[in-house]
């Protein structure tokens, strides 16, 4: 369920009780192990944890007006979900990931970046520290960048270029 709160807080204090103290355990997994250059704030309608335009300027290729997204929050309607990019975009950190997460005897509910549960100690918060702690901003742009870079189809790919060089020679790709 998205949210109209303009900040975390409100965000919190729309929350039931147990879901509040559930979401602030992992708000405060999450803040304890963000790297440098992170910042916190609400993106759609969830609590995110994004690479700021003054970081990086062309922001979401799907949005440029939205930072790029790292980490999400949230409150569902059926469930809580952490949103983890950086899992998802990067196969050997997602297969690190899920071994690491057998290996803590929790059970992982994980769509592609989305892991779902209903208690925090349902997640094996330390593991999701550990990973969020291990993608600085350098490394997750230049995975995006790569990953935008990427050959595409064919259909898409003479689209795609055009956009790319009219987007790179405005500067807004520079690390």
């Amino acid at each position: 369920m998205t949210s109209s709160a303009k900040t975390v807080d409100e965000y919190l204090a729309s929350l039931p009780n147990d879901r509040r103290e559930a979401i602030s355990t992992v708000r405060n997994m999450i803040l304890k192990h963000l790297p440098q250059g992170y910042e916190e704030g609400m993106q759609y309608g969830m609590i995110g944890y994004f690479v700021p335009h003054s970081l990086f300027p062309a922001g979401y290729h799907c949005d440029p007006s939205q930072p790029l997204c790292f980490a999400s929050l949230g409150s569902q309607k059926n469930h809580m979900a952490l949103y983890l990019m950086c899992v998802y975009m990067d196969s050997p950190t997602a297969d690190k990931f899920k071994d690491n997460y057998a290996k803590t005897g929790k059970k992982l509910d994980m769509g592609k970046a989305c892991i779902r549960f209903k208690r925090a100690e349902d997640l094996a918060l330390d593991l999701i520290g550990q990973t969020i702690a291990s993608v600085t901003v350098d490394r997750y742009l230049s995975k995006y960048i790569d990953l935008l870079n990427r050959p595409k189809t064919k259909r898409s790919a003479k689209a795609e270029s055009a956009t790319r060089s009219q987007t790179i020679a405005a500067g807004r790709y520079s690390l």
